[in-house]
């Protein structure tokens, strides 16, 4: 897909909204008109007497669309609109969550909530961006789920993310930064030395600011491809440097069921971990060969069941709707063993394909993720179905290349939110990040500033250069001096 950017700059949102219809044909902005070639998009902006005149023209597969308006004013919101219009009537596709491209649509729902009250505010998410009524519905309901834990917040809270890159497998549809455990291993052990050493470090600034944890999470790749031993040490870790007195959960992902036992499990638990992650992403074998999985169907329940006799009582279970080799039939079956299973949280997951995952680069079966209708009848049965189960949405982001141009939903039972899903998600509160691939986001309490501090993001570099990643540290302080006057 060619486009054109004629008389204005607004080229970031033309690009996603081009993205957004043509998600498997690479954008490329040239000069000139793309359409003497006989496909692509034009847009234009030119100064008239008294105001602006705005054009899009477009052409795919023969067919064409081209619209034009006058405006007073020279706005990025007039032109994107109208590409949206066009692209709308060229394509025949009405995309659920309208012209939106962006991953926080909550965060926006809430600023023009705030702005103008919650039914002013929706009526403008919905006319403004084109949001269907169904997504806007569910953004709502996500809003008013959040707002307890965002209304708790405290200007000198934040939460702790350790980040542990390993996994037992690559899956194909993954472009996390991770390495498998066979390839990495000699990794390993330095790796964990020196995110002790981070975490400890991290401990010592927060504690000089009077900064107060109120939750962690520890993410990956995979953290349970650590030894139970290791596990100990990293949350004993955790615990000793910080003050847990405001900390009301403690996470693991243990993702993968190829990497669980009881006895880590056991050491999790009795290091305090209130809440672990088990994801099958599917209950079929066959999905999970197609993915790369080296587990089967069996092994989560088995996962499942190990983990509620270790004690714990918050799990959550993540999905994928668009995997390949998957049918809707299929995702029914998936999502409702994980709620017969009983698990507290359940995370619905729209594939999203990344440049680098093994599904692109190794030409992989992409069939499913390009029927729009099925995805979306898979999202469908989950927002359904969840919600008659007594689930509630807490957390919502979106991601560019997802199938169907669907969302990612956190549902929760009743009184099992797990916040930080919520301040990672939506920005609104600190999150400090230790180890390789980590984004540390320092949010400013009374104003909208958002500084990020980025660590090395794979392993061999996190290890290499390790002083300059602690040095990029004392970035917390100088922020919390100097933006928050705190």
């Amino acid at each position: 897909m060619e486009l054109a950017l004629l008389g204005h700059g607004f080229r970031y949102e033309c690009e996603n909204l081009c993205r957004l219809f043509f998600p498997y044909s690479p954008v490329r902005v040239v000069e000139g008109d793309p359409l003497a070639g006989g496909a692509g998009v034009l847009t234009e902006i030119a100064e008239t007497d008294g105001g602006w005149q705005y054009t899009v023209k477009a052409v795919w597969e023969g067919r064409a669309a081209a619209h034009s308006e006058t405006h007073a004013a020279l706005e990025e919101y007039s032109l994107t609109d109208l590409l949206y219009r066009t692209l709308r009537e060229l394509t025949g596709i009405t995309p659920a969550w309208g012209m939106l491209t962006g991953i926080h649509p909550v965060k926006l729902l809430r600023q023009y909530c705030e702005e103008l009250g919650d039914a002013a505010g929706m009526e403008k998410f919905r006319s403004r961006c084109h949001v269907s009524k169904d997504k806007a519905d569910l953004a709502y309901r996500t809003l008013r789920a959040q707002r307890p834990v965002v209304s708790a917040m405290r200007p000198r809270d934040f939460c702790l993310y350790v980040g542990i890159p390993f996994c037992p497998s690559r899956c194909s549809y993954c472009s996390f930064v991770s390495q498998s455990v066979a390839q990495a291993r000699k990794l390993m052990e330095p790796y964990f030395a020196l995110l002790l050493e981070e975490i400890a470090r991290t401990a010592e600034i927060t504690a000089s600011l009077g900064l107060t944890l109120s939750g962690v999470y520890i993410g990956g790749g995979t953290p349970t491809t650590l030894t139970a031993e290791q596990l100990s040490a990293l949350c004993g870790a955790i615990r000793q440097g910080f003050d847990f007195s405001r900390c009301t959960e403690f996470t693991v992902e243990a993702g993968r069921p190829d990497t669980i036992d009881l006895e880590k499990l056991t050491a999790l638990r009795a290091a305090g971990v209130t809440r672990v992650s088990i994801n099958p992403q599917s209950l079929s074998d066959e999905v999970l060969r197609a993915i790369g999985r080296r587990h089967t169907a069996q092994a989560v329940l088995d996962a499942f069941a190990l983990a509620r006799q270790a004690g714990f009582t918050q799990i959550n279970c993540d999905l994928i709707v668009g995997l390949p080799r998957d049918t809707l039939a299929g995702f029914r079956h998936s999502l409702d063993g994980v709620i017969a299973l009983g698990a507290e949280n359940v995370t619905v997951h729209s594939l999203a394909l990344k440049r680098s995952a093994n599904l692109i680069t190794e030409g992989g079966d992409l069939s499913l993720h390009a029927r729009r209708e099925e995805v979306s009848a898979m999202m469908e049965y989950s927002i359904a179905r969840l919600t008659e189960t007594g689930y509630q949405p807490y957390y919502l982001y979106r991601q560019s290349r997802t199938a169907g141009n669907l969302e990612n939903t956190g549902w929760a039972k009743p009184g099992t939110v797990c916040a930080y899903n919520i301040h990672s998600t939506d920005e609104e509160l600190t999150v400090i990040a230790c180890g390789a691939g980590g984004v540390t986001k320092l949010k400013d309490p009374s104003g909208d500033t958002l500084t990020r501090i980025f660590n090395f993001k794979y392993p061999y570099e996190y290890i290499s250069r390790h002083e300059e990643l602690l040095a990029r540290k004392q970035g917390i302080a100088a922020f919390y001096r100097d933006v928050c006057k705190l």
